[in-house]
């Protein structure tokens, strides 16, 4: 086999690999030898099978098999003698001439074969010593948790039918039927809805409209939707509503009590205390991660420069345009709505995505010289938290493919790896803790300026993601409610 470099310019590589027609015999003929004691055909005993004959009925498939199997092993065996490392899997380049292909597998003419590909750049490590982080600390009031305890326990609030006119407070069940210039329009209707008045639940100007009502009246309210509407066919629209009151009820007494916990399927209210209290230091815990992480990603950034590979940072900003122009489609808006272009959205997001990569790429090797590790017992956890967002009609079948599946289970595993890398970092660095309010905390820092998103929904794809070394951003915003007039309920 001969190997000769073609290409060497920069990053990219390029590799001839020549097997000489008589290499190829050689192999063909290990291959027929060994089916010759294996195969059964009739009319021969076992063994007796003529090589000839064996040749005759096999050659071209066995030859095919000896041709996967130079691509499979010699791309490997390169780069080790080379001591390099593909960016991505090597591009395999094979003639394209049937004739010339069926001279290979019928063994008459050399194998010729080409590899492109790029290489992932020395990175030298820095000492890291000198980067100074500030961790921002929320304590959670207990007036705090209390206040979302009783936002929980409002669900399991009682109701009393009510023949007078609806108050602040009051439940209401009604129907009603948006219209936009006189023409209903879809999402816009609801049935059997519950509404509590003052509870903020539907657009600014729907529930004011209502206080008043008794049970059995028919009310027509017109109310403009929000500028920032998340549909953009209906932001900023005038709209009528046709109302038909079904009930008006009165609340009874909210006690925060074992009863109310045991409704929801706790023992306590200690107990649901406890939950809320956990999940509130959580939710304000993965923020202050989120910050931290962010500051320590753009210090390296600012340690780190040198080119990094091209197809690499042309898979990333794929996968992150991919995602802008989901959202923009399902928002119902365009670039215009984000008051930039669509040259300028790829200019932003282009720059994000090689911040990413090398930022990936630093983050590998920092954690490949220090000895990370993800153990598989952390991958198995991760592979069950995973599946448990599914249905549980589609658990086992997810579970099933990443268990099945090595590539799935690789980028499991990288977040893993990132994270632990980070946790690392952070031992190395100093980490101020500064205790903050949640205004500040909350607060979403500016990104980095080489990395700076577009606008609103588009700079979704420009924040954090547990999976890539990148900015922390801002946190995960709730779906878009599946009624036009209704907003989202506290949680």
């Amino acid at each position: 086999m001969h190997v000769t470099e073609t290409l060497n310019s920069g990053l990219k590589r390029e590799i001839k690999v020549t097997v000489p027609a008589s290499d190829m015999e050689a192999r063909l003929a290990a291959r027929l030898s060994d089916a010759r004691n294996k195969v059964r055909i009739n009319g021969f005993r076992p063994g007796k099978v003529p090589v000839q004959h064996l040749r005759k009925m096999y050659g071209k498939s066995f030859m095919a098999e000896v041709v996967n199997e130079i691509l499979n092993n010699t791309t490997r065996e390169i780069l080790s003698e080379r001591g390099e490392k593909a960016a991505m899997q090597p591009e395999v380049i094979m003639t394209e001439d049937e004739k010339e292909a069926e001279k290979i597998l019928s063994g008459g003419a050399d194998f010729e074969f080409q590899l492109a590909y790029e290489v992932i750049p020395a990175i030298e490590v820095k000492d890291v010593s000198g980067i100074a982080v500030t961790r921002q600390v929320y304590d959670v009031p207990e007036d705090e948790i209390e206040e979302q305890v009783r936002r929980i326990a409002e669900s399991s609030r009682s109701y009393e039918p009510k023949k007078g006119k609806a108050e602040e407070g009051d439940r209401l069940t009604i129907d009603f039927v948006g219209k936009l210039d006189g023409v209903a329009f879809d999402g816009g209707t609801g049935t059997d809805q519950q509404l509590v008045l003052g509870s903020k639940q539907f657009i600014p100007g729907f529930e004011e409209q209502l206080v008043g009502v008794k049970a059995g009246d028919d009310k027509t309210i017109t109310v403009t939707f929000p500028a920032d509407y998340n549909a953009a066919h209906l932001a900023g629209k005038e709209a009528t509503f046709d109302v038909t009151v079904k009930e008006v009820g009165k609340p009874g007494e909210l006690e925060l009590n074992d009863e109310v916990a045991k409704s929801l399927g706790l023992e306590s209210i200690e107990r649901l205390r406890d939950i809320v209290k956990g999940q509130l230091e959580s939710q304000f815990g993965t923020l202050t991660r989120q910050k931290v992480k962010r500051q320590l990603l753009d210090a390296l950034d600012a340690s780190y420069s040198f080119e990094a590979p091209s197809r690499l940072i042309e898979a990333e900003f794929n996968n992150i345009w991919n995602q802008v122009t989901n959202d923009l489609q399902q928002a119902g808006r365009t670039f215009a709505d984000e008051e930039t272009t669509e040259d300028e959205a790829r200019a932003d997001y282009q720059r994000l995505a090689e911040r990413r990569v090398r930022l990936g790429l630093v983050l590998a090797e920092i954690g490949e010289k220090a000895g990370v590790q993800v153990t598989d017992e952390e991958l198995q956890r991760a592979l069950f938290e995973m599946v448990r967002r599914y249905p549980a009609n589609q658990q086992q079948e997810v579970y099933e493919f990443y268990r099945s599946n090595p590539a799935a289970l690789t980028n499991l595993r990288a977040p893993l790896f990132e994270e632990k890398v980070v946790d690392h970092l952070l031992t190395q660095i100093s980490v101020t803790d500064q205790k903050v309010s949640k205004e500040e905390l909350l607060a979403d820092d500016e990104p980095a300026a080489e990395a700076k998103p577009a606008k609103k929904p588009v700079k979704k794809a420009a924040k954090a993601d547990a999976d890539r070394a990148e900015e922390a951003g801002e946190p995960k915003k709730k779906a878009a409610p599946k009624k036009v007039a209704a907003k989202d309920k506290a949680e």
